[in-house]
């Protein structure tokens, strides 16, 4: 049996992903790669599009901008990897490698987290004070706040991180996963209290940057429902919510998923359904996001039928000036 020590220069991580699931490694393969590709090229779309469509050149868009970068960085954190281990069997990963990933995966997670509250404040500002909306949301104030997201996201995980990193692991540590994700990394070091301890510290961290921001995104849509409520027409209030519709789907996507991906570690089930639960986490709501974006929102919608489709199908610009 192997020994445990700090030494890093050698130790290598085994990613063991799904040992009884091995027949369907090209399922997987097929599916994660479909995955990956829709969400390059969705994201990619909107990106596309609300820089190139002036009309779109919004508080609201600019932060959807930043969010569709996200979740391509956040898919390419993982599925990459997976991808190899399900075609190549390729499921060893190098220590430093883990840990970057691990990083990687987690900050960007957090990062998430942060740019819904500052989407769901820019709703607070656009229905709760219209009038100084456009004089308070200026460019300057935009990138301030999703460069404060971004920054605050990049220190937060450092701490335990670093910790985890310098614990006992064996020249080959196998984790079991399909990346390497903090509590599984901390659940394959050497038993002992310091061990137990960063699981503890990983988890209320974890907790802790998904529910504050939950908090304040609830406290946010609080003063925004009581605002729309306070608008005379019917008509003026459905306007209004339906601005809020796209973030409230991607909201309840993310904190549905995540809550999932956190319940299964505490209950009794097959490391199977950890693993995959923590999975459909990480692909779901980069899946979901550019489809909800462009499915619910008008101005997006009609940007992607005038800056693409027109492109490619010429014939259809007739067919959009009198549909």
């Amino acid at each position: 049996m192997e020994s445990c020590s700090s030494n890093v220069s050698t130790k290598v991580f085994f990613l063991v992903g799904f040992p009884a699931l091995q027949d369907f490694q090209t399922s997987f393969f097929v599916v994660f790669l479909l995955s990956y590709l829709l969400i390059l090229a969705s994201n990619a779309v909107i990106i596309t599009v609300v820089v190139l469509d002036h009309t779109l050149h919004k508080p609201m868009y600019f932060f959807l901008i930043n969010l569709s970068v996200l979740d391509v960085l956040f898919t390419t954190t993982t599925i990459p990897k997976m991808l190899a281990m399900f075609l190549a069997n390729a499921k060893t990963i190098s220590f430093r490698g883990c840990f970057l990933q691990m990083y990687s995966f987690h900050m960007l997670t957090v990062t998430e987290a942060l740019l819904l509250v500052v989407m769901a404040y820019d709703r607070y500002e656009a229905i709760c004070n219209p009038l100084r909306y456009l004089a308070k949301m200026t460019r300057r104030v935009n990138i301030q706040l999703a460069a404060s997201a971004w920054i605050t996201a990049l220190l937060i995980p450092m701490p335990v991180i670093s910790q985890t990193s310098q614990l006992a692991y064996r020249d080959t540590t196998r984790v079991h996963h399909c990346f390497c994700d903090h509590l599984a990394v901390v659940q394959a070091a050497c038993s002992g209290f310091s061990a137990d301890f960063q699981m503890f510290l990983g988890f209320s961290i974890a907790m802790t940057v998904s529910v504050v921001p939950l908090l304040l995104i609830t406290l946010s849509y609080v003063h925004i429902i009581l605002s729309i409520l306070k608008i005379s027409s019917k008509e003026g209030r459905m306007k209004a919510f339906s601005t809020c519709i796209s973030h409230l789907l991607v909201v309840g996507t993310y904190y549905s998923s995540i809550a999932v991906a956190y319940m299964s570690y505490q209950a009794d089930i097959p490391v199977e359904v950890h693993v995959m639960s923590n999975i459909v986490f990480s692909i779901l709501t980069p899946l979901l996001n550019p489809i909800i974006y462009t499915l619910r929102n008008k101005e997006v919608k009609s940007a992607v039928k005038k800056s693409i489709f027109q492109k490619i199908f010429p014939f259809s610009k007739r067919c959009y000036l009198f549909g």
